[in-house]
């Protein structure tokens, strides 16, 4: 059973910067497309960010040139970096890793807060 688990979620004020990390336990990290996503209170599940098993990036447009996707497959871990990070960043940020192809996956993890408040 493969987990993903979250860490790096705190307060932080405007403009500050911090780094999400998402650890799989298991194999097949390298396999998995890996993601991004947040939640806000009241709000639906956005994705953010993914990166694919070949390291491409790709960004929703609200935080372009402000975070930074990337992924170590030796240590099977997915980051996130945020930068000039807004109060309206503010959410509960999950990892997903999932592939399309058999075998068929969708994993989460449970899930970091991120407040963004001076």
């Amino acid at each position: 059973q493969v987990q993903l688990v979250e860490s790096g979620g705190t307060l932080v004020q405007p403009g500050g910067s911090l780094r999400l990390s998402c650890a799989a336990s298991g194999s097949i990290f390298s396999i998995l497309t890996m993601a991004w996503y947040r939640q806000a209170p009241g709000q639906q599940r956005e994705l953010v960010a993914s990166i694919s098993t070949g390291g491409i990036p790709l960004y929703t447009d609200s935080v372009k040139d402000r975070f930074t996707i990337s992924r170590d497959n030796a240590e099977m871990t997915v980051y996130l970096q945020m930068n000039s990070l807004k109060p309206e960043d503010t959410a509960v940020y999950y990892c997903n890793g999932q592939r399309r192809l058999l075998p068929f996956l969708d994993l989460w993890g449970q899930g970091t807060l991120v407040t963004v408040s001076s």
